[in-house]
């Protein structure tokens, strides 16, 4: 499984025990060269820029707000114009930051939720497509999660934007087949992230023991799923959903 020649880029991989740090090093190490973004944790997408580059990969981390479709442009011309056009796109930045009820829920923070973690996939879509067309080619996978299937107490707009990259995907298959383009999804239950360490140990362990496997997937675990799906061994899997949920979607007592 060689991505020799690719383009990659990865959205939200700025953070030191993210599944988008360990995707974007995971894809430099099957041979692409990598961009990757960050907004508020600049100095980690440096830093995994810089890991990419020992490894003898081009790469190049660019500041970026995905909820933006300004600056999703800008980033773009960036990447492109240091390393080319991308054809192998991780939607990977996500926001679960508020997590209450609906009464409590602003539609500000509705709003921007869906925007980062729904909108900002499209707009990433948006800006690769052109080329993956008229290169024949082109791997794009959304990270999903459970919330997207199953739903959340307090997750509405996380969960709602979750489930509408399962059904961009789906679409973006249907249009990408003729030109050799694929668009699947990889379907994260729990994983241990920065964002699971903020969990209280109380919740984290309920949370496990729903889990058939009984413990949260590892970053590189979920990268694995990634980079098979980036591959030319993937070729026929499209609007695909990859279930990385561990068993935390069965019924489990």
């Amino acid at each position: 499984m060689s991505l020799e020649g690719k383009i990659a880029f990865v959205s939200g991989a700025s953070r030191p025990l993210g599944n988008g740090r360990a995707t974007a090093l995971a894809l430099a190490r099957k041979g692409a060269d990598v961009a990757l973004s960050g907004l508020n944790h600049m100095e980690g997408a440096v830093a995994v820029a810089e890991e990419i580059k020992a490894m003898g990969r081009r790469s190049v981390a660019v500041k970026m707000d995905a909820s933006n479709y300004s600056d999703v442009q800008i980033g773009f011309a960036t990447i492109k114009n240091e390393l080319g056009p991308v054809n192998i796109l991780v939607n990977n930045a996500a926001l679960m930051n508020h997590n209450v009820t609906i009464a409590k829920t602003t539609i500000e923070e509705w709003d921007y939720e869906v925007k980062l973690c729904l909108n900002s996939a499209f707009y990433c879509i948006k800006e690769v497509w052109a080329d993956m067309c008229a290169a024949k080619w082109g791997r794009i996978v959304n990270i999903t999660s459970v919330a997207g299937i199953l739903g959340g107490f307090g997750q509405t707009s996380y969960g709602a934007a979750k489930a509408g990259l399962i059904s961009l995907a789906k679409s973006v298959a249907m249009e990408g087949a003729r030109f050799n383009i694929t668009a699947n999804c990889v379907l994260v239950g729990i994983s241990s992230t920065d964002a699971t360490a903020k969990l209280p140990p109380a919740v984290l362990e309920k949370v496990e023991k729903r889990t058939a496997i009984g413990r949260p997937a590892t970053p590189e675990e979920i990268a694995g799923a990634v980079v098979y799906l980036t591959s030319d061994e993937a070729a026929y899997m499209t609007g695909a959903v990859m279930n990385m949920l561990g068993g935390i979607d069965l019924f489990v007592f």
